[in-house]
């Protein structure tokens, strides 16, 4: 049967492109690509919340994770007491606390 098609033999191998390059670009891409939209502002909001729960006082008002508004009352090194109505006091993990609420914002509400 080979006598019908003649066989193709393949020259020389043409040389591969170099691709070290273009791969070290691509991972340094996908590098800063991470960093700037993902490790980088999420280490800032860690840094907010860290400042937000490490300002905390007595008198302050805030919002928890669980959406309770209260008062600040007490405050421990992991702990905080909050007052949520009066004469009723509820006591929550500090990381808990989401935001400090201007003052009056209880009154208002």
């Amino acid at each position: 049967m080979s006598f019908l098609i003649s066989p193709a033999y393949a020259e020389g191998a043409a040389a591969a492109p170099d691709t070290g390059l273009f791969n070290l670009l691509f991972l340094v891409g996908f590098g800063l690509i991470f960093y700037f939209f993902m490790w980088r502002p999420q280490a800032k909001r860690a840094k907010e919340h860290r400042e937000l729960v490490g300002g905390l006082a007595k008198g302050d008002e805030v919002l928890t994770a669980g959406g309770i508004l209260g008062k600040v009352v007490k405050l421990n090194d992991d702990y905080i007491v909050l007052e949520v109505s009066e004469g009723t006091e509820l006591t929550f993990q500090k990381n808990h606390v989401s935001a400090a609420l201007p003052k009056g914002t209880l009154k208002s509400i």
